[in-house]
Protein backbone atom coordinates (compact mmCIF):
# COMPACT_ATOMS: atom_id res chain seq x y z
CA UNK A 1 0.00 0.00 0.00
CA UNK A 2 2.94 1.98 1.08
CA UNK A 3 5.02 1.77 -2.67
CA UNK A 4 1.63 2.15 -4.76
CA UNK A 5 1.20 5.74 -2.63
CA UNK A 6 4.65 6.53 -3.47
CA UNK A 7 4.55 5.12 -7.10
CA UNK A 8 0.73 7.48 -7.31
CA UNK A 9 2.84 10.80 -5.44
CA UNK A 10 5.57 10.13 -8.11
CA UNK A 11 3.81 9.69 -10.88
CA UNK A 12 1.52 12.65 -9.60
CA UNK A 13 4.72 14.98 -9.52
CA UNK A 14 6.11 13.58 -13.02
CA UNK A 15 2.47 14.48 -14.73
CA UNK A 16 2.53 17.72 -13.06
CA UNK A 17 6.25 18.54 -14.24
CA UNK A 18 4.89 18.06 -17.86
CA UNK A 19 2.19 19.74 -17.29
CA UNK A 20 4.10 23.04 -16.38
CA UNK A 21 6.62 21.92 -19.37
CA UNK A 22 3.74 22.05 -21.55
CA UNK A 23 2.86 25.36 -20.56
CA UNK A 24 6.07 27.02 -21.24
CA UNK A 25 5.76 28.99 -24.86
CA UNK A 26 8.74 27.96 -26.70
CA UNK A 27 9.87 31.03 -29.00
CA UNK A 28 12.63 30.61 -31.26
CA UNK A 29 14.71 33.09 -33.22
CA UNK A 30 17.92 34.03 -34.81
CA UNK A 31 20.09 36.38 -36.30
CA UNK A 32 22.15 39.34 -35.73
CA UNK A 33 25.50 39.26 -33.64
CA UNK A 34 26.01 42.92 -33.05
CA UNK A 35 23.05 43.11 -30.31
CA UNK A 36 23.32 39.40 -29.93
CA UNK A 37 24.92 40.52 -25.93
CA UNK A 38 21.85 42.80 -25.00
CA UNK A 39 20.12 40.08 -26.44
CA UNK A 40 21.20 37.02 -23.88
CA UNK A 41 20.34 39.29 -21.51
CA UNK A 42 16.88 40.46 -21.96
CA UNK A 43 16.10 36.88 -22.86
CA UNK A 44 17.51 35.77 -18.91
CA UNK A 45 15.43 38.52 -17.68
CA UNK A 46 12.06 38.64 -19.52
CA UNK A 47 11.39 35.03 -17.85
CA UNK A 48 11.57 36.17 -14.87
CA UNK A 49 8.47 38.28 -15.11
CA UNK A 50 7.08 36.36 -17.81
CA UNK A 51 7.91 32.75 -16.45
CA UNK A 52 5.48 30.99 -19.18
CA UNK A 53 7.70 32.29 -22.22
CA UNK A 54 11.22 30.74 -23.05
CA UNK A 55 13.26 32.76 -25.46
CA UNK A 56 16.06 30.57 -27.26
CA UNK A 57 17.73 32.88 -30.05
CA UNK A 58 20.88 32.24 -32.84
CA UNK A 59 23.79 34.48 -33.23
CA UNK A 60 24.08 33.77 -36.93
CA UNK A 61 24.20 37.12 -38.55
CA UNK A 62 21.74 39.81 -39.83
CA UNK A 63 21.63 37.76 -43.61
CA UNK A 64 20.68 34.67 -41.53
CA UNK A 65 18.04 36.19 -39.39
CA UNK A 66 16.53 37.47 -42.72
CA UNK A 67 16.92 34.40 -44.30
CA UNK A 68 15.12 31.69 -41.50
CA UNK A 69 12.23 34.34 -40.67
CA UNK A 70 11.23 34.38 -44.41
CA UNK A 71 11.29 30.29 -44.31
CA UNK A 72 9.33 30.41 -41.22
CA UNK A 73 11.83 28.33 -39.50
CA UNK A 74 11.98 31.03 -36.81
CA UNK A 75 9.25 33.01 -35.09
CA UNK A 76 11.15 36.11 -35.24
CA UNK A 77 14.29 37.19 -36.83
CA UNK A 78 16.89 39.81 -35.90
CA UNK A 79 18.98 42.74 -38.47
CA UNK A 80 21.30 45.37 -38.14
CA UNK A 81 19.67 46.58 -41.64
CA UNK A 82 15.79 47.16 -42.32
CA UNK A 83 14.54 44.10 -45.22
CA UNK A 84 14.41 45.60 -48.64
CA UNK A 85 10.73 45.87 -50.36
CA UNK A 86 12.53 43.15 -52.26
CA UNK A 87 12.76 40.56 -49.96
CA UNK A 88 9.61 42.05 -47.90
CA UNK A 89 7.40 40.42 -50.83
CA UNK A 90 9.03 37.27 -50.55
CA UNK A 91 7.32 36.73 -47.55
CA UNK A 92 3.94 34.88 -47.30
CA UNK A 93 2.95 37.00 -43.71
CA UNK A 94 4.16 40.94 -44.20
CA UNK A 95 7.23 41.66 -41.43
CA UNK A 96 7.13 44.46 -38.65
CA UNK A 97 10.39 46.15 -37.83
CA UNK A 98 10.61 46.98 -34.19
CA UNK A 99 14.24 48.61 -33.23
CA UNK A 100 15.72 47.59 -30.22
CA UNK A 101 18.88 49.18 -29.40
CA UNK A 102 21.23 51.60 -31.01
CA UNK A 103 24.95 50.92 -32.06
CA UNK A 104 28.12 52.01 -33.54
CA UNK A 105 30.17 50.17 -36.08
CA UNK A 106 34.26 51.39 -35.77
CA UNK A 107 37.50 50.83 -37.24
CA UNK A 108 39.98 48.84 -35.29
CA UNK A 109 43.35 48.10 -35.94
CA UNK A 110 46.37 45.98 -34.33
CA UNK A 111 49.59 47.45 -35.39
CA UNK A 112 52.50 46.97 -33.25
CA UNK A 113 54.23 49.99 -32.26
CA UNK A 114 51.30 51.72 -32.22
CA UNK A 115 49.08 53.01 -29.26
CA UNK A 116 47.45 56.40 -30.09
CA UNK A 117 44.27 56.34 -31.07
CA UNK A 118 43.95 56.79 -34.49
CA UNK A 119 42.05 59.30 -36.88
CA UNK A 120 40.28 58.23 -40.17
CA UNK A 121 39.00 60.42 -42.63
CA UNK A 122 35.96 59.29 -45.18
CA UNK A 123 38.62 59.06 -48.22
CA UNK A 124 41.13 57.17 -46.23
CA UNK A 125 38.63 54.33 -44.94
CA UNK A 126 37.24 54.02 -48.60
CA UNK A 127 40.51 53.92 -49.59
CA UNK A 128 41.33 50.95 -47.24
CA UNK A 129 38.77 49.02 -48.36
CA UNK A 130 39.29 49.49 -51.39
CA UNK A 131 42.87 48.50 -51.36
CA UNK A 132 44.19 51.31 -52.92
CA UNK A 133 45.96 52.34 -49.92
CA UNK A 134 47.97 49.55 -49.20
CA UNK A 135 50.40 50.68 -46.56
CA UNK A 136 50.23 52.20 -43.07
CA UNK A 137 52.73 54.63 -44.04
CA UNK A 138 50.83 56.56 -46.70
CA UNK A 139 50.86 59.67 -46.44
CA UNK A 140 47.13 60.55 -46.35
CA UNK A 141 47.42 58.32 -42.83
CA UNK A 142 50.28 60.46 -41.79
CA UNK A 143 48.49 63.54 -42.32
CA UNK A 144 45.49 63.45 -40.10
CA UNK A 145 47.84 61.43 -37.44
CA UNK A 146 50.81 64.00 -36.73
CA UNK A 147 53.18 62.24 -34.41
CA UNK A 148 52.41 58.91 -35.13
CA UNK A 149 55.41 56.52 -36.35
CA UNK A 150 53.45 54.05 -38.52
CA UNK A 151 55.71 51.05 -40.05
CA UNK A 152 56.12 50.84 -43.72
CA UNK A 153 54.15 47.61 -43.86
CA UNK A 154 51.35 46.22 -45.66
CA UNK A 155 47.85 46.75 -44.46
CA UNK A 156 46.12 43.58 -43.62
CA UNK A 157 42.20 44.21 -44.36
CA UNK A 158 40.10 42.05 -42.28
CA UNK A 159 35.66 42.01 -43.63
CA UNK A 160 32.96 39.62 -42.43
CA UNK A 161 32.44 36.36 -44.93
CA UNK A 162 28.75 36.11 -44.37
CA UNK A 163 25.87 38.03 -45.44
CA UNK A 164 25.69 40.90 -42.47
CA UNK A 165 23.99 43.82 -41.17
CA UNK A 166 27.39 45.35 -40.05
CA UNK A 167 28.53 45.28 -43.62
CA UNK A 168 25.29 46.81 -44.52
CA UNK A 169 25.72 49.57 -42.05
CA UNK A 170 29.66 49.81 -42.95
CA UNK A 171 28.93 49.63 -46.44
CA UNK A 172 26.27 52.12 -46.16
CA UNK A 173 28.20 54.54 -44.75
CA UNK A 174 31.00 54.70 -47.49
CA UNK A 175 28.53 54.67 -50.24
CA UNK A 176 27.58 58.18 -49.06
CA UNK A 177 30.29 59.61 -48.56
CA UNK A 178 32.67 57.90 -51.51
CA UNK A 179 31.48 57.89 -55.31
CA UNK A 180 33.49 55.63 -56.17
CA UNK A 181 32.37 52.70 -53.30
CA UNK A 182 28.70 53.52 -54.49
CA UNK A 183 29.62 52.71 -58.22
CA UNK A 184 32.11 49.61 -57.59
CA UNK A 185 30.95 48.21 -54.59
CA UNK A 186 27.68 49.14 -53.48
CA UNK A 187 25.54 48.70 -50.44
CA UNK A 188 24.57 45.19 -49.46
CA UNK A 189 24.71 43.11 -46.01
CA UNK A 190 27.10 40.65 -48.81
CA UNK A 191 29.72 42.59 -51.38
CA UNK A 192 32.22 41.80 -53.40
CA UNK A 193 35.34 42.93 -51.39
CA UNK A 194 38.10 44.84 -53.55
CA UNK A 195 40.76 43.62 -51.00
CA UNK A 196 41.06 41.82 -47.56
CA UNK A 197 40.12 37.89 -45.84
CA UNK A 198 36.64 37.26 -44.42
CA UNK A 199 35.55 35.95 -41.08
CA UNK A 200 32.76 34.79 -39.67
CA UNK A 201 30.83 37.71 -37.58
CA UNK A 202 31.63 40.53 -35.36
CA UNK A 203 33.71 38.14 -32.90
CA UNK A 204 35.14 36.33 -36.06
CA UNK A 205 36.46 40.04 -37.15
CA UNK A 206 37.20 40.90 -33.53
CA UNK A 207 39.03 38.03 -33.35
CA UNK A 208 41.40 37.89 -36.51
CA UNK A 209 42.34 41.58 -36.19
CA UNK A 210 43.25 40.67 -32.41
CA UNK A 211 45.41 38.31 -34.01
CA UNK A 212 47.00 39.82 -36.97
CA UNK A 213 49.62 42.07 -37.08
CA UNK A 214 48.79 45.22 -39.17
CA UNK A 215 45.53 44.54 -39.71
CA UNK A 216 42.21 46.67 -39.83
CA UNK A 217 38.62 45.67 -39.42
CA UNK A 218 35.27 46.90 -38.92
CA UNK A 219 33.18 45.82 -35.89
CA UNK A 220 30.46 47.03 -34.01
CA UNK A 221 31.36 49.39 -30.39
CA UNK A 222 30.47 46.88 -28.16
CA UNK A 223 32.88 43.91 -29.56
CA UNK A 224 35.51 46.40 -29.81
CA UNK A 225 35.42 47.47 -26.19
CA UNK A 226 34.94 43.84 -25.04
CA UNK A 227 37.87 42.44 -26.54
CA UNK A 228 39.84 46.05 -25.15
CA UNK A 229 40.39 46.70 -28.62
CA UNK A 230 42.33 49.74 -30.52
CA UNK A 231 39.54 51.56 -32.76
CA UNK A 232 39.74 54.54 -34.43
CA UNK A 233 38.14 57.86 -34.39
CA UNK A 234 36.09 58.86 -37.72
CA UNK A 235 35.33 61.97 -39.41
CA UNK A 236 31.34 62.85 -39.49
CA UNK A 237 29.68 65.23 -41.84
CA UNK A 238 30.69 68.12 -39.97
CA UNK A 239 33.94 67.50 -40.12
CA UNK A 240 34.53 66.28 -36.63
CA UNK A 241 36.81 63.42 -35.91
CA UNK A 242 34.49 61.47 -33.48
CA UNK A 243 35.90 58.25 -30.97
CA UNK A 244 31.86 56.37 -30.84
CA UNK A 245 30.40 56.23 -27.81
CA UNK A 246 27.08 56.00 -26.32
CA UNK A 247 26.49 59.54 -26.70
CA UNK A 248 27.98 60.18 -30.09
CA UNK A 249 25.51 57.27 -31.66
CA UNK A 250 23.03 58.63 -30.08
CA UNK A 251 23.20 61.77 -31.34
CA UNK A 252 23.17 60.04 -34.95
CA UNK A 253 19.47 59.26 -34.74
CA UNK A 254 18.37 62.64 -33.17
CA UNK A 255 17.20 63.60 -36.29
CA UNK A 256 15.42 60.16 -37.52
CA UNK A 257 14.11 60.12 -33.72
CA UNK A 258 12.16 63.22 -34.61
CA UNK A 259 10.69 61.75 -38.27
CA UNK A 260 10.20 58.27 -38.06
CA UNK A 261 8.39 56.61 -40.70
CA UNK A 262 5.64 54.29 -39.70
CA UNK A 263 7.49 50.82 -40.71
CA UNK A 264 11.09 51.86 -38.73
CA UNK A 265 13.14 51.48 -42.12
CA UNK A 266 15.73 54.25 -41.59
CA UNK A 267 19.26 55.07 -42.22
CA UNK A 268 21.12 57.02 -40.23
CA UNK A 269 24.74 56.66 -41.38
CA UNK A 270 26.84 59.94 -41.88
CA UNK A 271 24.10 62.14 -40.24
CA UNK A 272 24.41 65.48 -39.75
CA UNK A 273 25.46 67.16 -36.54
CA UNK A 274 28.52 68.31 -35.17
CA UNK A 275 28.30 65.53 -32.31
CA UNK A 276 26.98 62.49 -34.52
CA UNK A 277 29.06 59.39 -34.94
CA UNK A 278 28.89 58.76 -38.45
CA UNK A 279 28.50 54.53 -39.15
CA UNK A 280 25.67 53.90 -36.51
CA UNK A 281 22.72 52.52 -37.03
CA UNK A 282 19.47 51.21 -34.95
CA UNK A 283 19.11 46.96 -34.80
CA UNK A 284 15.41 45.64 -35.71
CA UNK A 285 13.50 42.65 -34.70
CA UNK A 286 11.66 41.49 -37.35
CA UNK A 287 8.13 39.93 -36.75
CA UNK A 288 5.27 38.67 -38.45
CA UNK A 289 2.21 41.10 -38.75
CA UNK A 290 0.52 37.95 -37.62
CA UNK A 291 0.76 34.93 -35.56
CA UNK A 292 -1.66 31.55 -35.89
CA UNK A 293 -0.26 30.56 -32.04
CA UNK A 294 -2.27 32.81 -29.74
CA UNK A 295 0.17 32.10 -27.35
CA UNK A 296 3.02 33.13 -29.39
CA UNK A 297 1.66 36.14 -30.43
CA UNK A 298 0.79 37.13 -26.79
CA UNK A 299 4.41 36.78 -25.40
CA UNK A 300 6.05 38.35 -27.81
CA UNK A 301 4.07 41.26 -27.83
CA UNK A 302 4.65 41.20 -23.89
CA UNK A 303 8.15 40.76 -24.81
CA UNK A 304 8.21 44.08 -26.86
CA UNK A 305 6.17 46.15 -24.02
CA UNK A 306 8.93 44.85 -21.59
CA UNK A 307 11.89 45.70 -24.07
CA UNK A 308 10.57 49.07 -24.37
CA UNK A 309 10.40 49.78 -20.80
CA UNK A 310 12.41 47.42 -18.20
CA UNK A 311 14.79 46.07 -21.25
CA UNK A 312 16.03 49.90 -22.36
CA UNK A 313 17.89 49.92 -18.63
CA UNK A 314 19.93 47.67 -19.59
CA UNK A 315 21.43 49.21 -22.88
CA UNK A 316 23.96 51.16 -21.17
CA UNK A 317 25.69 49.14 -19.24
CA UNK A 318 26.31 46.71 -21.53
CA UNK A 319 27.37 49.27 -24.25
CA UNK A 320 24.39 49.96 -26.23
CA UNK A 321 22.96 53.28 -26.72
CA UNK A 322 19.25 53.53 -25.71
CA UNK A 323 16.35 53.90 -28.27
CA UNK A 324 15.65 57.40 -28.24
CA UNK A 325 11.97 58.28 -26.22
CA UNK A 326 10.03 59.98 -29.31
CA UNK A 327 10.82 56.15 -31.02
CA UNK A 328 9.99 54.33 -27.98
CA UNK A 329 6.83 55.76 -28.03
CA UNK A 330 6.15 54.98 -31.71
CA UNK A 331 7.04 51.33 -30.93
CA UNK A 332 4.38 51.10 -28.55
CA UNK A 333 1.76 52.15 -30.60
CA UNK A 334 2.79 49.55 -33.37
CA UNK A 335 3.06 46.73 -31.22
CA UNK A 336 -0.93 46.87 -31.63
CA UNK A 337 -0.35 45.64 -35.67
CA UNK A 338 0.80 42.27 -34.52
CA UNK A 339 -2.16 40.19 -35.25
Amino acid sequence: MKKTSLWLAALGALVLLLAVAQAKVLINGAGATFPNVIYAKWFEEFPKKYPDAQINYQSLGSGAGIRQLTEGTVDFGASDMPMTDEQISQMKIKPLHFPTVLGGVVPTYNIPGVTQDLKFTPAILAGIFLGKIKKWSDPSLKSVNPGVKFPDTDIVVVHRSEGSGTTFVFTDYLAKVNPEWKSAVGVNASVKWPTGIGAKGNEGVAGLVKNSPNSIGYVELIYATQNKMEYGSVQNAAGTFLKADLSSVTEAAAGAAKNMPDDFRVSITNAPGKNAYPIASFTWLLMPSRFDDAAKKKALTEFLRWMLADGQKYAAGLGYAPLPKEVVAQEQKAIARVQ
